[in-house]
């Protein structure tokens, strides 16, 4: 079998299904969770997790270039690589890349907004620099809401509403974007270079603060699937032929009273990437390799509905014991989560879509109990 290495803020998920298929994985990551080490053969972490030290805050903590420096000393060793959120694939040498080698099209929002604004239907969008441009926009368009955004980056992070009047002086170069309401939608989509296929769509949990996100607008966890909306399906196979992108790829959209708009799209593994396994039983690092090699597989029909919680800790917390069932990308015990900060990842399925729901929302509740308030 082949020797893979996986890159990103989290690899926990891509590591054991590469694991599964028989393969030897190397893993570059920030997090390293306990778990992570039972798929990995050779893993390297920004993030070194000690009894009783806090593993601090992503957004400060949180170092690319470390990253991307670690994973190129193993580049050589391996036959190729595969990425999650955390890396651009660029760094890497493009012969090595099972997946999408150029994604700047698409990573920065603006520019993907222009590249697909007279194709499909997408919200008003405006690359700003500062308030007074903020304003003037806002002035002319009264009567609809807007969210500023970074202009790269995912997971809902930084993203805030915004009202005529906000008085903050100067901001770096974002994203004003209408306000659309309606149902967050993600669709897990496989492609060729020929051909795509939408594989199944979810409904992403957004800014839960039940599950202790902070960020309004951050990413929570999904319900795998959503409903079988044949427009959804199609315009996002559409839309991941027309960006040319190939493998697995994610495309983000609002869904409300039958109107559908394209929000972003994630050109690699996306955050349903377990759901969509659970929920139609395929492996889908392999699913992703036969699209890189030009063949698309014939996915089943959904056996289970499957439900993702990112659980975030609601004070700064020591682990005691989060070692349960359903529950994953584990920290080690002892070792201290701020307030805010992922603290695991509650997976859950069932034939029953209102079973999968409780069933993580009690484990969820399970890993609370798993925490002491520091």
């Amino acid at each position: 079998m082949a020797k893979i290495l996986v890159v990103g803020t989290n690899t926990r998920a891509l590591a054991c299904s590469a694991k599964k298929l028989g393969h030897e994985v190397y893993s570059v990551e920030h997090f390293c969770t306990q778990d992570l080490q039972e798929c990995s053969d050779y893993t390297h972490c920004t993030l070194t997790q000690e009894p009783y030290q806090s593993c601090g805050k992503l957004e400060e903590n949180f170092d690319p270039v470390s990253i991307a420096e670690k994973a190129m000393e193993y580049v050589d060793k391996v036959d190729y690589i595969l990425y999650n959120s955390g890396v651009l694939p660029k760094i890497f040498p493009k012969e090595k890349i099972k997946g999408n080698a150029n994604t700047d099209h698409v990573e920065n929002k603006f520019k993907f907004y222009k590249k697909i604004r007279n194709k499909f239907k997408v919200p008003e969008t405006f690359l700003v620099s500062n308030v007074h441009e903020i304003q003037e926009i806002l002035q002319e368009f009264r009567d609809k809401k807007f969210i500023l955004k970074p202009l790269t980056g995912c997971g809902g992070a930084g993203i805030t509403a915004i009202d005529y009047g906000d008085e903050e002086e100067f901001i770096s170069e974002m994203i004003l974007q209408e306000y659309i309401p309606g149902d967050n939608i993600s669709a897990s989509v496989l492609s060729t270079k020929r051909e795509a296929l939408t594989v199944i769509t979810s409904k992403q949990l957004i800014g839960i603060k039940e599950l202790g996100q902070k960020e309004p607008y951050g990413y929570c966890g999904n319900i795998v699937p959503y409903h079988n909306n044949p427009e959804i399906k199609e315009t996002s196979k559409e839309l991941i032929k027309y960006l040319s992108l190939i493998g697995s790829n994610g495309v983000d959209m609002i869904y409300h009273q039958g109107e559908l708009n394209i929000i972003e799209v994630n050109p690699r593994f996306q955050g349903t990437f377990e759901c969509v396994e659970s929920s139609l039983g395929i492996n889908m690092v392999d699913a992703h390799l036969q699209a890189c090699e030009d063949n698309l597989i014939d996915p089943p029909k959904p056996e289970k509905f499957a439900v993702k919680m990112i659980v975030f800790a609601k004070n700064r917390s020591m682990v005691k014991n989060v070692n349960i069932d359903h529950v994953y990308d584990l920290p080690y015990k002892q070792v201290i989560i701020e307030k805010n900060e992922p603290v695991a990842t509650v997976i859950t399925n069932s034939k029953i879509l209102e079973d999968a729901i409780y069933s993580a929302k009690q484990t969820v509740q399970k890993v609370y109990c798993g925490l002491e308030k520091c």
